[in-house]
């Protein structure tokens, strides 16, 4: 169950409107007598906190209350609740689309010359980051042979190997997890390679997750050896403390999800929220960002050149149809599932 989690002592009761959408975490950057700008986002607070304070520290008479929530919990705020925020940042590519597709997003100007083409949807959607999609895995269970680099490593290393991956390796079920469903779209659409992957993963009965956090605690505690799928920037918070596990970009294609904002219609300060804006899209803030993800939204191309960042545009509007998606995952269910795989945790 989700915990409402709030900074103690930043939270004041006259700048949180009434709500009944499930939050995770809830904070004040700046000064509480600022002219508060409400962002709602799926990006983890802790790693979006050093962006945020510097935008806080560069406009002294501003504040930021953020707060984090996941990306279905976003789209029942916004297109169910009215709740009014002025910016609001997510992961989830297809349901940012679909709501400014349904008319909640106003229009701005930014100033960002070297924002990729790929990464804005008209003047409503704009990126702000790019999200890589890796591999985790667990260095004990690679000692004694190669990590794999890419797709057909991984498979080539399942086949050997068979005795010691039975039942450890782990990803998204896309049929109850929204990220789940997205990255298998992508890996149809890139590869038909993916789908021996799958059947690979099938065969050694692989473990299905709702949640990346169950996934990540399960291979931390030696329950699994590989994780397929995950986003990179969630995998850094477990990491850096954890020297077993490894983290692979794989080098046929790494996904790469596009963090997107928007500023809502109904914003309370539609001025604060553009300020907010074009600062997320300056140097300052991509330099920040970049050095927290290891990747850089304006020059991907040129530092990861095996990176396949996925478009900006109407195109994600067809994987919430419902013909695609229960094709989609027919096809998912007869590659992966066996009829010993559990269910998902």
């Amino acid at each position: 169950m989700r915990r409402l989690v709030l900074a103690a002592g930043l939270i004041l009761a006259g700048l949180a409107p009434a709500r009944s959408f499930e939050i995770e975490a809830e904070r004040l950057f700046g000064p509480p007598d600022g002219a508060v700008i409400q962002v709602l986002s799926t990006t983890d607070t802790q790693a979006f906190a050093p962006v945020l304070a510097d935008f806080a520290a560069r406009h002294p008479g501003h504040a930021i209350r953020y707060v984090q929530a996941s990306s279905t919990q976003i789209q029942q705020a916004i297109a169910q609740e009215g709740a009014r925020f002025d910016m609001v940042i997510s992961s989830a590519m297809d349901l940012q689309m679909r709501l400014v597709n349904d008319g909640y997003a106003a229009s701005a100007a930014p100033h960002a010359p070297d924002l990729p083409p790929w990464a804005r949807w008209r003047d409503q959607l704009w990126g702000i980051a790019l999200e890589p999609v890796v591999t985790l895995a667990s260095r004990q269970a690679f000692v004694d042979i190669p990590v794999p680099r890419t797709r057909r490593d991984l498979i080539a290393a399942l086949r050997a190997n068979p005795g010691r991956f039975q039942g450890r390796v782990a990803t998204y079920d896309p049929r109850i997890a929204g990220v789940g469903y997205f990255l298998l779209a992508q890996d149809d659409q890139v590869s038909d390679g993916f789908w021996r992957l799958a059947e690979v993963m099938g065969r050694l009965n692989a473990q299905l997750y709702c949640c990346s956090g169950d996934m990540f605690d399960d291979l931390r505690a030696g329950r699994l050896s590989v994780v397929y799928n995950v986003v990179a920037s969630y995998a850094a918070r477990y990491r850096p403390d954890d020297p077993d596990l490894i983290q692979i970009a794989d080098e046929d294609y790494t996904l790469a999800i596009v963090r997107s904002a928007f500023l809502p219609v109904d914003a309370p300060d539609p001025v604060g929220g553009r300020l907010l804006l074009s600062y997320l899209l300056s140097p300052p803030a991509q330099a920040l960002i970049e050095a927290a993800s290891g990747v850089s939204l304006t020059r991907s191309a040129a530092t990861a050149p095996s990176l396949r960042p996925i478009r900006l545009d109407a195109g994600l509007l067809v994987y919430s149809d419902r013909l695609r998606r229960g094709g989609l995952l027919a096809e998912w269910q007869a590659a992966l599932i066996q009829p010993s795989t559990p269910p998902a945790r």
